[in-house]
């Protein structure tokens, strides 16, 4: 399967976050595209950022999604310091190919990492990309913000996107950018545009499955909850804190007879 099937003037591409076998099932009925991100570091492993997530973490997350994933596109985050240059870069992304079976892989960065990109890609290795605020470069939370305001911000995150859209990236990820930048980006680009935190014009969006679900009590302005599980999953455990302690559960229903 290919990222190609998706034209950039056909319906908006659907695409979300799973890191294990049960998630991957269901979003794999809705989406496009799945990808195994490294901001499972964040989501499940309670780090502040994404930088300490290692590539056996990324592959043991993404062989659990594989089994779940039948039908939609899946990406595999290359994390932090696995791409430094391209002879490890290449070694390390068809070991996450190998092992996980995925159909591409997601590397952060336009010019500065431009000559590992064409390599991996002369090397038949599918690449996705990813331009404007790069998860991996921040070390503290205070520095997630939105780009596009000043120019020295909006010309290299347009230069970004030239050079991967000249690479022949399968499609490039948008996040955390000024609306009319990237509704520019968007208008001129050859190939699709997944916005998170971008632009209504995108040619799809992406959002951490767990964010939409309202796992956490504080989110991003460009999330959109669509149920407090937060909430719910508390109010179950009390229920059941509750039962447990005046003896209602187990009831006679719950034993073997």
């Amino acid at each position: 399967m290919g990222i190609k099937k998706f034209s950039i003037y056909d319906k908006p591409i659907v695409c979300l976050t799973a890191y294990d076998y049960k998630t991957a099932c269901i979003v794999d009925n809705y989406c496009d595209v799945v990808l195994v991100g490294d901001s499972v570091g964040m989501a499940l492993y309670g780090e502040k950022t994404t930088t300490n997530v290692t590539i056996d973490t990324m592959i043991r997350h993404g062989q659990s999604v594989r089994k779940g994933v039948k039908k939609s596109y899946m990406v595999v985050d290359m994390p932090k310091n696995t791409y430094k240059n391209k002879i490890q870069a290449f070694k390390n992304a068809k070991k996450i190919i190998t092992q996980t079976r995925c159909d591409a892989v997601k590397l952060e960065g336009g010019k500065k990492i431009i000559n590992i990109i064409n390599y991996l890609l002369r090397k038949k290795i599918k690449v996705v990309g990813h331009i404007g605020l790069l998860p991996q470069s921040i070390n503290n939370p205070k520095d997630y913000r939105v780009l596009g305001k000043e120019k020295k911000d909006r010309d290299k995150i347009y230069l970004d996107f030239k050079y991967l859209e000249n690479s022949g990236v399968d499609f490039i990820i948008l996040e955390s950018v000024k609306k009319k930048l990237a509704d520019e980006i968007c208008k001129e680009s050859k190939v699709p545009i997944i916005g998170i935190g971008a632009s209504n014009k995108c040619h799809g969006q992406i959002l951490v499955t767990e964010d939409l679900l309202g796992y956490f009590n504080l989110t991003p302005k460009f999330v959109k909850k669509y149920i407090n599980l937060n909430k719910i999953i508390k109010n179950s455990i009390k229920k059941f804190k509750n039962d447990v302690r005046s003896k209602k559960f187990p009831s006679i229903k719950n034993l073997y007879n």
